[in-house]
């Protein structure tokens, strides 16, 4: 049985997302992403399961910069995870005797229109996360009336769920890896995506152009891009990629060899199957066969046989 840490305490999404993607995995709650990943590192656990992005509020910086500069790690799995709020009380708790609301300031964001609604009076304080925030209020004297969590939170600090589905949108999700120590790559699906971290060699005009270039001439769609300090001054930042394919297609290898070429450093984060199963569309000119055929007529002309 695998050991994956994971962004704690018992009752966050993170934990709800580990659960779908390893059922019978041993769970391992981590105060903090950078915990979590470091718990991988050292070998507590054989993996982590962290949020690298969220539909509604962007990229989970933390884990950008663990990725960027912490010891390497390899994403091998991701999950598109409904991000679903439920108001949790104690048992025997009315939404009309709730006066002190305790949750994360994402959650507060997410869920501004229910509370502004239903709960106009309350006063809402900022907690480290959701899970906190449910046991907080579990707790026997606890200055607080509810949470603001994910149901499992519930299940584990027995809450009871007031109003379900409280979140201002109903299709926000949060996209959650599970990342390992390197080795073997999962084998290519057909619907694949890779993740890089990049650093210029030096600031200069058209640098991210010339890295753009490498994916777009290669026919490599990309489906984020992040920007991120140094920290060596204003003005300095590395960059976060993720695009469609595996790293053994002709056109992905390609686009990073030619990032290898211009580019300061290039962390390879993994390829991996797409939680959604989109298979990517294969411009005219970079299938595999065509790389192939491309470099056998290369070698032809180099033997002089033209």
């Amino acid at each position: 049985m695998s050991r994956l840490a994971y962004l704690g305490p018992e009752g966050t999404f993170t934990e709800e997302a580990l659960r779908l993607m390893e059922p019978n995995a041993e769970r391992l709650p981590c105060a903090t992403v950078s915990a979590a990943l470091n718990a991988c590192r050292s070998g507590e656990a054989d993996g982590a399961v962290v949020p690298l992005e969220n539909s509604l509020e962007g990229a989970i910086t933390t884990t950008l910069d663990e990725f960027a500069w912490g010891e390497p790690l390899l994403i091998s799995a991701e999950l598109l995870l409904p991000v679903r709020f439920s108001l949790l009380a104690r048992p025997d708790t009315s939404l009309w005797h709730i006066k002190r609301v305790y949750t994360h300031p994402a959650a507060i964001t997410q869920c501004r229109a229910f509370l502004a609604r239903e709960l106009p009076d309350a006063v809402v304080v900022a907690a480290p996360s959701t899970a906190a925030a449910a046991q907080e209020v579990s707790l026997p004297g606890s200055p607080y009336d509810a949470a603001i969590a994910a149901r499992i939170a519930g299940e584990h600090y027995g809450l009871v769920e007031v109003v379900a589905d409280i979140g201002d949108r109903s299709d926000t999700e949060t996209r959650f890896v599970r990342v390992s120590r390197p080795g073997p790559l999962p084998e290519p699906t057909g619907s694949d995506r890779t993740t890089l971290v990049v650093f210029l060699a030096d600031d200069h005009p058209g640098a991210l152009l010339e890295m753009l270039t490498e994916f777009s001439m290669r026919g490599v769609n990309l489906s984020r891009i992040e920007s991120r300090p140094t920290g060596e001054g204003i003005g300095r930042y590395f960059f976060h990629f993720d695009f469609e394919g595996h790293v053994a297609d002709a056109r992905v290898g390609e686009a990073i060899s030619g990032l290898h070429r211009v580019c300061g450093e290039v962390r390879f984060l993994g390829s991996y199957p797409r939680a959604d199963g989109v298979a990517p569309q294969i411009k005219r000119g970079t299938a595999d066969n065509e790389f192939a055929e491309a470099s056998d007529w290369l070698a032809r002309v180099r033997a002089g046989q033209v």
